[in-house]
């Protein structure tokens, strides 16, 4: 049996190649940066910092954990951890193979549009039974109602506004003379506050426009049966959800993680 995962969720966010086709180069992905990591940046992102305790457990084949701290980075509107979720649940790792749910979590995964996240949908789509696709789109109304945008952008933008709040002179916008100081082996080292609160990072509207800007028409690539090949498709057409419409659930519970990992040390 062909066995087919997503890598998307296995790169930071894929950044650099973005960077080389475009004139204007995106910020660099926070996620890289160790010192911003142990600064506390991702504790004001948990999009950020559950996908990537997901990818980590993923990685050394921890596939319950990684499968939980996916959801929870669902809970805040992270589409490649939806897409995660839904190649999880369709091979059966860290769960039961459920290839109805699967298809609910990519059809949640496409929600704002992204072509490939829309090309894997009509690829589950297009594989299952009409019983499965009758069960998808019953069990996606629940999916949808605590993990689709309505529900988590309101979630994730109050840890934005949280973040934003801590900082000092946010209230003013003066960080371009901030230093954060960040503990490390070596001792203190600094990072400047113009770069941990870079606007793309922290205000709502240009976050979501930087998560469009890197995730609209990515090269997809697929681990099949141990050789990496980078699929590169037309733009699959703009299919509207077939999952019906759902009151959001904005104070649903957050979805439990295990216990996080320590820290890396920062080099």
């Amino acid at each position: 049996m062909r066995k087919t995962i997503l890598l998307l969720a296995l790169l930071p966010l894929s950044l650099g190649a973005i960077a080389a086709e475009k004139k204007a180069a995106p910020p660099p992905d926070p996620v890289e940066d160790p010192l911003l990591i142990t600064a506390g940046f991702l504790t004001h992102h948990p999009d950020l910092k559950y996908r990537m305790l997901g990818m980590d457990a993923y990685k050394e084949k921890r596939f319950d954990d990684a499968l939980r701290y996916f959801r929870r980075a669902s809970f805040f509107a992270d589409k490649p951890s939806q897409g995660m979720v839904a190649e999880m649940y369709w091979n059966g790792e860290g769960a039961p193979q459920d290839r109805a749910l699967a298809y609910a979590w990519m059809d949640l995964a496409a929600e704002r549009g992204y072509a490939g996240f829309l090309g894997l949908r009509e690829r589950y789509w297009n594989a299952l039974s009409a019983a499965e696709r009758e069960r998808a789109t019953s069990e996606g109304q629940g999916v949808y109602a605590r993990f689709g945008d309505e529900a988590a952008k309101p979630r994730y933008e109050f840890q934005l506004r949280t973040g934003r709040r801590n900082v000092t002179g946010s209230r003013t916008g003066f960080t371009g003379n901030l230093q954060i100081l960040v503990p490390g082996p070596a001792g203190e080292q600094s990072i400047p506050g113009s770069k941990f609160y870079d606007e793309r990072y922290w205000d709502a509207k240009k976050y979501w426009a930087w998560q469009d800007n890197v995730w609209m028409k990515p090269a997809i690539g697929r681990v099949d049966v141990g050789d990496v090949e980078v699929v590169r498709e037309g733009e699959p057409p703009k299919v509207d959800s077939r999952i019906p419409e759902t009151r959001p659930q904005v104070d649903a519970p957050v979805p439990e993680v295990p216990e996080e990992p320590a820290p890396k040390p920062t080099p």
